[in-house]
């Protein structure tokens, strides 16, 4: 992620802290957040929105990667 893309992630979950409700989907834990942007700022990010969250862990195969690697996933448009 580029430091602008980084910096702007920051900014939105900065804006909706504790004034309103945020909802992110993701493949990697939390804690793996500096992965991808700088260290402080996936801290502050991760801080503000675990502060008050609910986090849903799920498991099993992913529907979306079998039907990709089947054939049966979305098709392109003529």
């Amino acid at each position: 992620m580029s430091l602008d893309a980084a910096e702007g992630l920051y900014r939105l979950v900065d804006a909706a802290y504790e004034r309103r409700s945020i909802a992110v989907s993701s493949n990697l834990h939390p804690s793996g957040s500096d992965e991808l942007m700088p260290k402080t700022l996936a801290s502050a990010t991760v801080d503000r929105l675990m502060q008050h969250a609910y986090l849903c862990v799920t498991t099993g195969d992913s529907v979306r990667l079998q039907q990709a690697t089947t054939g049966k996933g979305v098709k392109p448009l003529p």
